[in-house]
């Protein structure tokens, strides 16, 4: 992909982020096929499917519980690539040698995911929300990784 289409498709990427009604944190993620240029898949944070609630309602549980990012999984909303992976599993999407853009770093969870699931490809938003991550995952286990300069996490400005 060209690098002028990489950048559309993050910004397309970063808007998708605020559909999100997590009142901590806005993620959105992006499947590309990157042989034709096209989104495969998009995805975004929030609440179970069928617009369920989300773990505290108006209020983080992960902020008002004090729970450190990247741990105590079963806390907090789903992640937006984990929305992506289910809804092409849901739909029938192939996932196996698409590229990924997320707004953020994936966490452990969602680096196993990424990397079961044969993605070959992450394009990380850098600067974005902070926490723990799961980049070494998956450099370690052959994703290739791409980091891109973004928004930066508002907590940190």
């Amino acid at each position: 992909m060209k690098p002028k289409h990489i950048q559309i498709r993050i910004e397309q990427c970063l808007a998708l982020a605020k559909a999100s009604n997590c009142p901590r944190r806005k993620f959105g993620a992006l499947l590309l096929d990157p042989s034709r240029n096209v989104i495969l898949m998009d995805g975004y944070n929030g609440g179970p499917r069928g617009g369920g609630e989300l773990c505290g309602g108006d209020v983080c549980f992960r902020d008002t519980m004090g729970v450190k990012s990247g741990t105590r999984m079963e806390i907090g909303c789903h992640h937006a690539e984990m929305n992506v992976v289910c809804n092409c599993a849901a739909s029938g999407v192939a996932t196996r040698g698409a590229w990924l853009i997320v707004t953020g770093e994936p966490c452990m969870m969602c680096a196993k995911m990424i990397h079961h699931a044969g993605i070959e490809r992450v394009i990380v938003v850098t600067k974005g929300y902070a926490g723990e991550n799961g980049l070494d995952y998956l450099r370690a286990h052959g994703v290739e990784i791409q980091e891109v300069e973004g928004p930066q996490d508002p907590r940190l400005v």
